[in-house]
């Protein structure tokens, strides 16, 4: 009885992606838990979330004043982000208690790393010296300076700063922009001191500090060239992922994220009393958008990241769930109506943010799926800015960049 359930579920689910353009794809996917992802021998650098030959993609597109990129860059270049009179706002100890209450610098790193990072950015694109130069000067304020994140939210503020000056370190420590040894030895032993212990152990609270955390633990591994560490982060990504989106071929429930219990109603409490009748369903669903847009987002900059690094795991089940995810969540962005089985007794809280483009453009320009949604939701958002926590400028990084 059971399996004939789950035949009509199934069956259902596939009316469903014609009707409203989810992505279908019967080819065969790797199970991600009989694969194994290692650090390369040699690190590929830059080499967090993109390498150097999308970021000449982008400075190609850009000097040709081609669209949509040169709306994305003018943008980006008229946020307070890319001002060269910026002045970095440094702490020896970063506060954030729940809800950022207290917050003692919190605000001030996380925007010191993304200004570091669309400065970065203005400098690989435009070669004006003053924007690396006043990238350098954030990074080298912050690793002169911090110890320590204290109180509730520590975990989740090392990951989102993380995550942006992983990227802007990357590209400024290789395009040539004047950042000394000394200087660069000295934010690595930030990175390694102050970031990778707390982010390395990961969290069980809801899955997007995790994969925020471990997206900052890898990009920082990459940078620091500490195949363990990155071993390590990306092992634990690839048992996290398949306990954040839920597919139909997972059974009634889906898989257990580690440290959050595998019983029947653990699960059903962490997914917060949601059912499972469609893919693509997260586990922050019935939270919120925003959140479950947080944690689509830094699966979509690992999976970038390994497959920089060599570890392409888009044909896998991560890919899958990627894919389903984007499309699920686009669907209901766009205005569809919500089914009665979707968050029971509950409205949705939309407000999926600026995540689309770099998964949009990893499952669809270089890989031959469809996604319509996503790639609906992904056009009107154009150019896609920043939310001011950890994702920035992804229309200029990502749209249609074949690289």
């Amino acid at each position: 009885m059971f399996f004939k359930s789950s035949i009509l579920i199934f069956a259902a689910s596939q009316l469903a992606s014609l009707v409203f353009g989810s992505p279908i794809d019967s080819s065969p996917v790797e199970d991600s838990s009989t694969l194994q992802a290692r650090a390369p021998s040699s690190f590929n650098h830059p080499g967090v979330v993109f390498d150097k030959e999308q970021l000449d993609f982008v400075k190609s597109k850009v000097n040709a004043r081609e669209q949509p990129w040169t709306d994305a860059y003018n943008n980006m270049l008229s946020s307070n982000y890319a001002s060269t009179t910026r002045i970095p706002k440094p702490r020896a100890t970063v506060e954030c208690g729940p809800s950022s209450t207290p917050d003692f610098g919190c605000r001030d790193e996380r925007e010191d790393a993304i200004a570091a990072y669309t400065l970065s950015l203005a400098w690989y694109i435009t070669g004006t010296a003053k924007y690396a130069q006043k990238a350098i000067d954030i990074m080298n304020a912050w690793a002169g300076t911090i110890k320590a994140h204290t109180n509730k939210n520590a975990p989740l503020q090392t990951g989102w700063a993380g995550s942006s000056w992983a990227k802007a370190a990357e590209i400024i420590r290789y395009s040539n922009a004047g950042w000394s040894q000394s200087d660069i030895t000295k934010f690595e032993t930030m990175l390694r001191n102050v970031y990778l212990p707390e982010l390395i152990v990961g969290s069980s609270v809801n899955g997007n500090w995790e994969l925020v955390m471990l997206e900052a633990a890898i990009g920082a591994a990459v940078f620091l060239n500490d195949g363990s560490s990155y071993d390590k982060a990306v092992s634990k990504f690839m048992t996290r992922v398949p306990g954040y989106i839920y597919l139909l071929s997972d059974g009634p429930y889906p898989k257990a994220a580690p440290g959050s219990g595998s019983s029947e109603s653990s699960i059903k409490s962490y997914w917060h009393q949601q059912s499972y009748q469609d893919n693509g369903i997260a586990q922050e669903t019935c939270r919120d958008f925003v959140h479950t847009g947080y944690g689509l987002s830094s699966i979509s900059h690992v999976l970038e990241t390994l497959r920089i690094q060599g570890n392409d795991l888009y044909g896998s089940d991560l890919g899958t769930r990627l894919r389903y995810g984007l499309g699920f969540h686009s669907k209901y962005q766009l205005g569809a109506a919500k089914p009665d089985w979707l968050c029971p007794g509950k409205n949705l809280q939309l407000g999926l943010g600026p995540i689309t483009e770099t998964g949009y453009n990893a499952l669809t320009f270089r890989l031959p799926n469809v996604m319509t949604n996503t790639g609906i939701l992904t056009n009107n958002q154009r150019p896609a800015g920043t939310n001011n926590l950890f994702v920035a400028w992804e229309t200029l990084t990502n749209a249609e960049n074949p690289k």
